[in-house]
């Protein structure tokens, strides 16, 4: 079976590309700007998975990828004054390349991927980071693609909110996403999708940072 350590494993990890998107310059270079919180939803799991690690695309040990298009997600969990938060618990969720989610009552449930895990965990470390190896998130009925977060530490939970793709044109579409009213909030909510520089498959590169709070005035 996968570990469950909620380490990046060799396997996983991205070595040089993943330790320069941990330092790339933040996008609240002059501010930090709270990453918004945004509703649960009614699709976290109400039964969680076998596994629940990091890597979305294959579950256990089966050889059978879950399907989409190869997303690799990383970011930084920052606290009010920018300081990156270790021994966060970061998770996520989403629905499947079909539109269906981790959930009995999803509405798409019969076109399920069995193959695509749909929630993992992520424990950060001392710079605050968490990678993930996922799909990029897709449409479905109603919604705009976006993948969900919950962080928490020790026990409490800090923050839920959701991910947005960088100009999609559907999100001023999409009725949660359009209930944060600020631009310099909605900016906070996206992350950009970028094909990563020779992957032979079309792999993409993603880095969102969530920020629990803003820094102090003065």
């Amino acid at each position: 079976m996968k570990s469950h350590l909620l380490v990046p494993t060799r396997r996983l990890f991205l070595g040089s590309l993943g330790a320069a998107l941990f330092t790339t310059p933040s996008l609240f270079a002059d501010e930090l700007v709270r990453t918004p919180r945004q509703t649960e939803g009614p699709f976290y799991p109400d039964k969680l998975p076998l596994d629940t690690d990091n890597d979305l695309l294959i579950i256990n040990e089966r050889i059978t990828p879950g399907v989409g298009t190869i997303t690799h997600l990383t970011g930084r969990i920052l606290d009010a004054k920018g300081n990156p938060v270790r021994n966060a618990v970061v998770e996520i969720w989403q629905c499947d390349n079909n539109g269906a989610y981790l959930h009995s009552g999803s509405d798409n449930g019969s076109r399920r991927d069995g193959n695509f895990q749909g929630f993992g965990r992520f424990l950060t470390g001392s710079k605050g980071e968490y990678y993930f190896r996922t799909i990029k998130p897709v449409p479905y009925p109603g919604r705009t693609p976006h993948i969900h977060f919950k962080i928490k530490r020790n026990g409490k939970e800090l923050l839920t909110t959701q991910m947005y793709i960088k100009g999609e044109p559907q999100n001023l579409k999409d009725g949660i996403f359009r209930a944060v009213k600020d631009s310099k909030l909605q900016a906070a909510l996206c992350a950009e999708f970028v094909p990563i520089k020779d992957s032979k498959i079309g792999e993409l590169a993603a880095n969102w940072d969530v920020v629990l709070g803003i820094t102090p005035a003065g």
